[in-house]
């Protein structure tokens, strides 16, 4: 295609985002006109999509990690033929429209990852990109049915994030040839040039991290087009392309400022820049021949996909039982699972029988796809049946993701949103702090992504305060759209992992012991395998004609008990509930909140050894939480629990208090 006409269309893509920017007074035209060429070259000449069917599992990817650009996707979305009307682009952040201020999964075809916080696309686009390459060893042996490339574009910005980092690190230590980024390098931020804060050498970083790096001028189609070629031919290293850009390229007054980063050109300087491109004055306007150059790239793709179809045809004549695996994991099915059971009396810690539950299902789903932020064997996420994956090894399916919380995090969305693969991954439950953004992009997004969360509070004993998490369950629980299980032995966390696997809309955090747990019966019988524990609460055991409502999750749920045998001996009758979940429970029906917790009935106690502030909704004003509002302590965890309070007989102490107060007020 003659460099005139990718200029016209790359013009066009400007006057799209300036206008619709314009129009909200609101927006950041800096990165859509500055990138508009590397992004022309890339959708006209080499990115494989079929506007017609945007989730055909053998497209390319292309992530705009600068999220806040979004007018240079929404503007090739449109132009390339996918769900997305002129109307929507003049919508642009408005109320309920499909264009949005930032790119938004699953509001808007073509959109393949929510992006805005800085450096989380590109690690994301890592994720996709190890997604593929393990499929492809996976699958491709003797038809090539995975073989696609993922394209991140990102700025100064996300290269300044330290997930960034993490990420890319990981990705040239594991080969991933078919990950190419494209760096809008034009040396600009919000506060101004980026020598205030930013002058390493992006090449050799890069370099150091065993990427091949380019250097081309990013307004300059042959060298655009030469760059993206010779990634593509690098087979051993992911590619960085340093594309020099001049931000708001275009802009008589305003190009290579942070004055057209994030505000408006406003309608002066909005005509002077149309004019300089030699565009139409008219608003969002798109000639007939931009149109037609585009539209023949967007009606290939059904070519495109007709021939991967072909490809699974001669799968399934050859090798029909890897066809029919390979067809269940890009649906996200989850075949139906055996899950273990464990007899009660033995003492087992959740992370331990989570280790025994992983070995059980692990084989009986393909897609499973495990890992740990360096601490394996501490959070039993590895089985003995799984490989580990890396340069040698496509197939495997554990990542060593070494002490890159965020990063893991970031990529395990990658690897969800790319499809075929059901990630999960391990550590200590206070380094949820690394990766919170991580999973809150889980949440918003609606992924299904497991953090395995070990060492889940002052149960860890000796490491002390720096390792024992106390607010972390209440900030998790605040957080919207995501589950998380916190089991009470063994058996509830089978339930959880079941739960977990078949929680589809969201992420899901499994809060698991150190210590050992009893594994309990229920009124002295065998639990088997719980089901009403998937309600998120229910009542483990209680006197008839109780009085008194002692609820707990976790490891606090055993001590509960205990301070059930103590009130026994005082004649009181105590209903004992195990709440694994507060969310799930908050999602039953009111009939069957009520039925576990009596609105009659105000005797009422929560137990958690951690913040307290969860608890209080269930509680009532008459009600007591036994928690930790402070941070812990270095010492074994018996001293710890006793000397914070969270034992059978502060709990029994705190009940019978509640009762005299209780008898007061009715005399």
């Amino acid at each position: 295609m003659t460099n005139i006409k990718l200029k016209n269309i790359a013009n066009t893509i400007r006057g799209l985002s300036m206008d619709a920017i314009q129009k909200a007074n609101s927006g950041h035209p800096g990165l859509p006109m500055g990138m508009a060429d590397v992004a022309t070259v890339l959708y006209q000449e080499f990115i494989n999509f079929n506007p017609k069917n945007p989730d055909w599992f053998d497209r390319d990817r292309f992530v705009l990690s600068g999220g806040h650009g979004s007018m240079l996707l929404y503007s090739l979305l449109h132009l390339y033929g996918y769900n997305l009307s002129m109307e929507d682009i003049k919508q642009f952040r408005q109320w309920e429209s499909k264009t949005p201020g930032h790119p938004e999964y699953q509001d808007t075809e073509g959109v393949e990852t929510t992006t805005g916080p800085l450096g989380q696309g590109i690690a994301n686009a890592v994720g996709m990109a190890i997604a593929e390459n393990h499929l492809a060893g996976k699958y491709n042996k003797n038809i090539e049915v995975v073989n696609h490339y993922t394209y991140a574009m990102l700025g100064d910005g996300d290269l300044q994030e330290g997930v960034s980092h993490e990420a890319c690190a990981l990705a040239g230590h594991h080969k991933i040839g078919k990950l190419i980024a494209m760096y809008d390098s034009n040396n600009i931020t919000i506060d101004g040039d980026t020598s205030l804060n930013f002058t390493e050498d992006t090449k050799k970083r890069f370099e150091a991290y065993n990427w091949q790096v380019l250097e081309i001028d990013g307004h300059n189609y042959d060298e655009i087009r030469t760059a993206i070629k010779a990634a593509q031919e690098e087979k051993e290293k992911p590619s960085l392309i340093i594309c020099k850009t001049i931000i708001g390229f275009g802009s008589p007054n305003k190009q290579g400022t942070s004055g057209v980063h994030g505000a408006a050109l406003g309608e002066e300087e909005l005509i002077l820049t149309k004019k300089n491109l030699g565009l139409p004055l008219k608003d969002f306007y798109v000639s007939d021949e931009v149109y037609q150059e585009t539209n023949k790239i967007a009606n290939s793709g059904n070519t495109k996909e007709a021939l991967w179809n072909e490809k699974l045809d001669q799968l399934k004549n050859i090798d029909d039982e890897l066809y029919k695996e390979f067809s269940g994991v890009i649906k996200n099915e989850l075949p139906k699972i055996e899950y273990p059971f464990f007899e009660s009396g033995k003492k087992v810690a959740t992370r331990k029988a989570s280790g025994d539950i992983l070995e059980a299902i692990a084989p009986q789903i393909p897609a499973l796809f495990g890992g740990s932020a360096d601490l394996s064997p501490s959070n039993n996420t590895r089985t003995k049946q799984q490989t580990t994956y890396d340069a040698k090894n496509r197939e495997g399916t554990y990542m060593h993701y070494g002490i890159r919380e965020f990063g893991m995090g970031a990529i395990m969305n990658g690897m969800a949103l790319h499809g075929g693969v059901l990630p999960y991954a391990g550590t200590f439950f206070v380094f949820a702090d690394y990766m919170r953004s991580a999973i809150r992009m889980s949440a918003l997004m609606g992924l299904r992504v497991i953090y395995v969360f070990t060492h889940d509070s002052i149960g860890l004993g000796e490491d002390g305060p720096t390792h024992q998490p106390i607010e972390h369950l209440a900030s998790l629980r605040a957080m919207p759209n995501v589950l998380n299980l916190r089991p009470a032995d063994a058996n509830e966390t089978s339930v959880a992992w079941k739960m977990a696997l078949e929680n589809t809309k969201g992420p899901t955090n499994l809060i698991l012991t150190r210590q050992g747990l009893l594994t309990l019966t229920r009124d002295g019988k065998e639990m088997a395998f719980c089901t009403e524990a998937e309600k998120g609460a229910y009542v483990l055991t209680e006197d008839k004609d109780f009085d008194l409502i002692i609820m707990a999750s976790g490891s606090e749920v055993e001590i509960a008990l205990k301070a059930k045998e103590i009130l026994n001996g005082f004649n009181r009758k105590v209903r004992i509930v195990s709440m694994m979940s507060t969310e799930v429970f908050d999602a039953q029906s009111q009939e069957y909140q009520e039925s576990i917790l009596p609105p009659d009935n105000s005797m009422r106690i929560a137990v958690e050894a951690a913040a307290t502030q969860s608890w209080y909704k269930y509680v009532g004003y008459r009600g007591e939480v036994i928690g930790i509002d402070h941070f812990g302590a270095s010492a074994p965890i018996d001293i710890l629990y006793e000397k914070f309070g969270i034992t059978a007989e502060n709990i029994a102490s705190t009940a019978r208090k509640m009762y005299v107060f209780h008898e007061s007020c009715e005399n």
